[in-house]
C-alpha cells in the first residue's frame, strides 16, 4: 500500500501496512516489528539464544539439559564452556567441555556468560 514499507519477510507481499508499533502482511497475516526487520539483516555474525554476538574465545553458559550421544550421562544446564571456536555449518561452535571432551553446539543452545 504504501511504497516506503518493506515487503513481507514471510510472502514477499507488497501491501504491507503499518498498525501501530508492527507491520502486518494482510495477505498472509504474518506480523512483525519494523525494528526487527531492520536489525534482522543477516550480517553473517554468529548469535547465542538470546541474540549477542559471539566470537571466538568468549565464554557461553548452556542454557538446556543436552543428551549427548555415546555419553553416561547428559550436558547440564549450566555447565560453562570457555575459549570457543566458531566453525561453519550447523553446529557453529566448536569447544572443549570438561568432563565431556570436544564437542560441537549450536549457539541456539548457549548464552554468553
Amino acid at each position: 500500500m504504501s511504497d516506503e514499507l518493506p515487503p513481507c519477510p514471510s510472502c514477499g507481499s507488497q501491501y504491507t501496512y503499518a498498525d501501530g508499533a508492527l507491520m502486518v502482511c494482510p495477505e498472509c497475516a504474518h506480523e512483525w516489528s519494523a525494528a526487527a526487520a531492520a536489525s534482522s539483516e543477516d550480517d553473517g555474525a554468529v548469535r547465542d539464544s538470546v541474540g549477542n554476538v559471539l566470537q571466538d574465545g568468549d565464554s557461553v553458559v548452556v542454557v538446556k539439559t543436552l543428551k549427548v550421544k555415546g555419553a553416561p550421562g547428559p550436558l547440564k544446564a549450566g555447565t560453562k564452556v570457555k575459549n570457543i571456536r566458531l566453525v561453519d555449518g550447523d553446529h557453529d561452535i566448536d569447544c572443549k567441555i570438561p568432563g565431556f571432551g570436544a564437542m560441537k553446539l549450536k549457539s541456539s543452545v548457549v548464552r554468553k556468560a
